[in-house]
């Protein structure tokens, strides 16, 4: 799409007149989309034919704004985000709650609006401005200043799990870390591309998909912003809460369906447990990602599938791991795990996986047998120069199978080629995929962590010719380093009457 990426560039490219107004990156898009919500209101009808623009109370409206100029301009914006942060509409006051602008100069305010409106508005809306939104979003994330790409999953990577997941109208589909509403957006428009844009639906069930089908939670404010303006330019209204999924608030979210998530690593601020009433496993772990995997088998209906990325330590952690992970293959099959490559995410060092599972009919031993498909070891070095695709995904979408539930026909690769049982040795260098038993695994005291390629990690990273790729492995090894830190110190936390010498300790070395 030439006009939406074009525009995206020129959109970035305004940053730098911002540079001098203190203004980083990320509030950078915050502020973007402050001002491309009120012009994009402008731009677009809503289902009647009226312009979107409606739903804002009294005398804010884009053009109003748009005329204005110098410290005029810039109070009536700073008034203007006031108000919408109070404004009945439950969207408008979601994107707008405690918003306040960086801004401080008005010739920069004047800029940013005078270039907006200068945008090549017909061909972003015929193309569609929910991509321009997101485009604008994935730029951020791959622009290594501004530090977003950790929070963000790579599309291409996205794409792969929705084809393989096959998100139906009529399901709910919720996303307990919705970041910017990346795997919804992307379930939606599947559907749509199923349904004829749900042309081919009844009325009420169009009704649904618009209103209830998708639903989430996102922690941080700012985030959660983005997220509505990307649910909303979709024509998705809602349905993500500024929540704490591991808290109360999590377990009030609707049952579902299909569960679809990227959920943040490392512990909890502080230290803290989550504070959910129905959490029995990870009740008492500070680590994030567990807490997650056992909020995604609870949230999942009888049936329900998932598929959830999770960081390494999941599958070999000790402990309140191991117990997740027991619990996890009896309620559920845990049918599938995708070994993902280093480099994908902004923190190079930490190694992740796709867990693909569906909530078992009983609570008992619904896991016989794993797949696992390993993309990591002898991959070329992703980065800057060579970013993620979906061609990368090909072959193992080809052994997944057309069953979203991994129930597809399926041929053991190193069977194939070693001609023996699954626990054989030799195999070849370039069989990724393998089935292990779950007596295999109880054998391997329910470690996951499974890998039989020599993992080329650190060849890969010796191949990184740019800086900042260079720079993002070494940060990402370091972080890896200090959750494994927080979380063996967690495991052997000592008395307090220890903790209080260690604290003497720690205080007279520092």
């Amino acid at each position: 799409m030439t006009s939406t990426t074009d525009i995206v560039a020129k959109l970035w490219g305004l940053c730098n007149v911002l540079r001098d107004d203190g203004v980083t990156y990320n509030e950078y898009v915050t502020e973007l989309t402050y001002l491309l919500f009120l012009k994009m209101l402008a731009e677009v009808p809503d289902q009647s034919g009226n312009l979107r623009e409606n739903r804002l109370p009294g005398d804010y409206r884009w053009g109003i704004l748009a005329k204005r100029e110098g410290m005029d301009q810039l109070d009536y914006y700073k008034k203007m985000l006031l108000d919408l942060g109070k404004a009945k509409d439950k969207l408008v006051s979601a994107i707008f709650t405690d918003a306040q602008t960086r801004l401080r100069k008005p010739t920069n305010l004047k800029a940013l609006t005078s270039n907006i409106d200068q945008l090549d508005w017909f061909s972003a809306r015929e193309e569609g401005l929910g991509n321009l939104y997101e485009g604008l979003l994935e730029k951020n994330a791959s622009d290594k200043k501004s530090g977003a790409g950790q929070y963000f999953t790579p599309r291409p990577l996205i794409d792969c799990i929705v084809r393989l997941m096959q998100p139906r109208a009529g399901e709910t589909i919720q996303d307990p870390a919705a970041g910017t509403a990346g795997f919804l957006v992307a379930a939606d428009r599947y559907i749509k591309d199923q349904t004829d844009d749900l042309y081919k639906l009844a009325p009420d069930k169009a009704h649904f998909q618009r209103s209830s089908a998708f639903v989430g939670a996102e922690l941080v404010p700012d985030t959660h912003r983005l997220c509505m303006m990307n649910l909303l330019l979709h024509g998705i209204e809602g349905g993500v809460d500024n929540v704490d999924t591991l808290s109360p608030d999590g377990e009030r979210l609707a049952k579902a369906d299909l569960l679809l998530t990227n959920p943040p690593f490392g512990a909890k601020k502080g230290g803290g447990r989550p504070t959910r009433t129905d959490f029995s496993v990870t009740a008492d772990t500070s680590n994030k990602q567990l807490a997650f995997v056992e909020h995604i088998v609870r949230a999942l209906k009888p049936g329900g599938r998932a598929a959830v990325i999770v960081p390494d330590n999941v599958l070999f952690e000790d402990n309140a791991g191991r117990r997740l992970r027991s619990w996890l293959m009896d309620l559920c099959d845990l049918h599938t795990i995708l070994r993902l490559p280093t480099g994908i995410f902004y923190a190079q060092g930490v190694k992740t996986n796709v867990l693909f599972f569906r909530r078992g009919k009983t609570d008992k031993a619904s896991t016989n047998a794993v797949w696992v498909y390993d993309m990591r070891a002898n991959m070329p070095a992703f980065g800057k120069t060579r970013p993620l695709a979906v061609a990368d995904f090909a072959d193992f979408e080809a052994v997944y199978g057309s069953d979203p539930n991994g129930a597809a026909a399926r041929k053991d690769q190193g069977e194939q080629e070693a001609g023996s049982s699954a626990g054989a040795t030799g195999i070849g260098k370039e069989v990724r995929w393998r089935m292990f038993s779950r007596d295999a695994i109880t054998a391997r005291n329910d470690n996951l962590d499974i890998a039989w390629l020599r993992d080329t990690e650190a060849e890969a990273e010796e191949a990184l010719t740019e800086p900042e790729d260079i720079a993002a492995a070494i940060i990402g090894h370091l972080r890896a380093a200090l959750d494994e830190i927080e979380a063996l110190s967690e495991e052997i936390e000592p008395p307090d009457s220890l903790n209080t010498e260690a604290t003497v300790v720690a205080d007279a070395a520092e």
